[in-house]
C-alpha cells in the first residue's frame, strides 16, 4: 500500500512536470508579423501645359513657276541667259528677230502723222464753214460735210494711235523676258529656231524656290476631331505658335528653319478621304526641291492640365486596357484602368484613370499586387512637354 502511494506521487509529479513544459513552449512561440513593405520606384505626376503637335506627309511643290512661251512669231536671233542659272524678273532671255516689228513700227508711226495731218486740215475747214454757216455764206449740207470730214479725221487718227501701240508692243514682244524671279530650265531651243505665238511648247522654265510651298495631306477624320477639340476648349490657340511649322528631310534631319500655315483646302479629295494644307518656308540653300517628299509638324493646339506618364510605368490588362500602379494614401498599391491619347516621346499622354499628384509606380511592378504594402522612392522621369 505504502509503495503505491509513492508510485502515484510520482506518476502525477511527472505529469505535472509536462504539462508545465509544454505551457512554457506554448507561451514562448512568437505572434504572425504584417508582411514586409516591398520598396518601389515612384514618378510623382505633375499636370502641366503642352502643346500637341501632329506629323504630317507633305511634297514640296514650286512658289512660282513660269513656261517661258513666245508672244509672237519669228527666229530666234540670240539666247541670253545661262541654263540652269538665276534670272531676275524682266530679264531678257531670247531675243526673236525684230526686223518686221520695227518696220510695222515705223509704219505705224507714218500713218499717225499722216493723220494728224488730216484732222488739222479737217478741223481748219470745219470752223470756217461753222463761221460761214452763221452769215449763211455756205449752205448747211456742205457745213455737215466739212463737220463730217473732221470726225472721220479724228477717228482714223485714234485708228492709228492703236496700230502705232500695238507694233510697239509687237516689238517689245520680240524680247522674251522673264516675269519671275527664280532659277531657269534648259532651253529647248536654239539660235536660229523658228517660234510662233502660242505655241504649245514652252522655251524653257522658271521656278522660284525661295520661298517655297510644302502641300501636307491630313485625313478630314483628323481635322474634324481637331476642330470639335478647339471648338469644346478640350484644346486651346496660342496665336504665337498656332500656324508654326516643323520640316524633317527625307534623310530624317530636321530642316533648319520654320514654315508658316498658309492655308487648308475646303473640299476633301474623294479618292483619299484627306484635305491639303499648305505651308510656306524660306529656302535660302535651295535644300527643298519641288517634287521632294518631306514630313511636317504642325500645331493643333495648347493641352492644360495634361498629365504625362512614363511609358514604363503602364502596362495592358487581359482586355487590352492601359492599367498601371499607383501608391494610395495609406501605401498600398492600387491598380488604375487608364483611357490615352497618345505617345509623346518617353510617355503617355493620359485624358483619365491619372491625377495631378499620384505616384506612379515605374520600379519594382514585378513584386508587387494590388493592395500590397509598399515604400516608394522617387526615380528620374524623362517629361517631354511638347509634342
Amino acid at each position: 500500500m505504502q509503495r503505491s502511494r509513492i508510485a502515484f506521487f510520482v506518476f502525477s509529479a511527472l505529469v505535472g512536470s509536462v504539462a508545465l513544459s509544454g505551457c512554457d513552449q506554448v507561451a514562448e512561440q512568437p505572434k504572425a508579423s504584417a508582411p514586409a513593405a516591398t520598396p518601389v520606384g515612384v514618378v510623382t505626376l505633375n499636370s502641366q501645359a503642352i502643346t500637341l503637335k501632329k506629323e504630317l506627309p507633305g511634297r514640296v511643290s514650286a512658289f512660282q513657276i513660269a513656261e517661258i512661251r513666245p508672244q509672237v512669231s519669228g527666229i530666234v536671233q540670240s539666247r541670253l541667259f545661262e541654263e540652269g542659272t538665276q534670272v531676275e524678273k524682266d530679264q531678257a532671255l531670247y531675243q526673236i528677230n525684230p526686223d518686221i516689228f520695227e518696220a510695222e513700227l515705223a509704219a505705224s508711226k507714218a500713218a499717225v502723222a499722216r493723220a494728224e495731218a488730216s484732222i488739222a486740215s479737217s478741223k481748219s475747214k470745219a470752223s470756217r464753214y461753222k463761221e460761214l454757216l452763221a452769215i449763211k455764206a455756205v449752205s448747211q449740207q456742205d457745213f455737215d460735210e466739212a463737220d463730217a470730214a473732221f470726225k472721220q479725221a479724228s477717228a482714223e487718227l485714234l485708228t492709228a494711235k492703236a496700230q502705232l501701240q500695238s507694233a510697239q508692243i509687237n516689238l517689245d514682244y520680240s524680247h522674251v523676258s522673264s516675269p519671275i524671279s527664280g532659277q531657269i530650265s534648259k532651253s529647248s531651243v536654239t539660235v536660229g529656231a523658228l517660234v510662233s505665238a502660242g505655241q504649245t511648247s514652252a522655251l524653257a522654265t522658271v521656278t522660284q524656290l525661295d520661298p517655297i510651298y510644302v502641300d501636307l495631306t491630313q485625313s478630314s477624320n483628323e481635322l474634324t476631331k481637331l476642330k470639335r477639340a478647339l471648338a469644346s476648349g478640350a484644346l486651346g490657340v496660342d496665336s504665337t505658335t498656332q500656324t508654326d511649322v516643323e520640316l524633317i528631310m527625307e534623310d530624317g534631319s530636321a530642316y533648319p528653319h520654320k514654315g508658316t500655315l498658309q492655308f487648308s483646302e475646303v473640299t476633301v479629295d474623294p479618292s483619299t478621304g484627306s484635305v491639303t494644307l499648305r505651308a510656306k518656308f524660306p529656302n535660302p540653300e535651295k535644300l527643298l526641291l519641288p517634287g521632294m517628299y518631306v514630313r511636317a509638324e504642325v500645331v493643333e493646339g495648347v493641352k492644360s492640365d495634361a498629365i504625362l506618364a512614363p511609358q514604363r510605368g503602364v502596362s495592358r490588362n487581359t482586355k487590352g486596357e492601359p492599367t498601371a500602379m499607383v501608391v494610395s494614401k495609406n501605401n498600398t498599391v492600387e491598380s488604375r484602368v487608364l483611357k490615352v491619347e497618345r505617345t509623346l516621346g518617353a510617355n503617355w499622354l493620359v485624358s483619365e484613370g491619372l491625377a495631378d499628384g499620384d505616384q506612379l509606380i515605374v520600379e519594382g511592378l514585378q513584386k508587387i499586387r494590388p493592395g500590397a504594402p509598399v515604400t516608394a522612392t522617387a526615380v528620374q522621369s524623362s517629361a517631354n512637354n511638347s509634342q
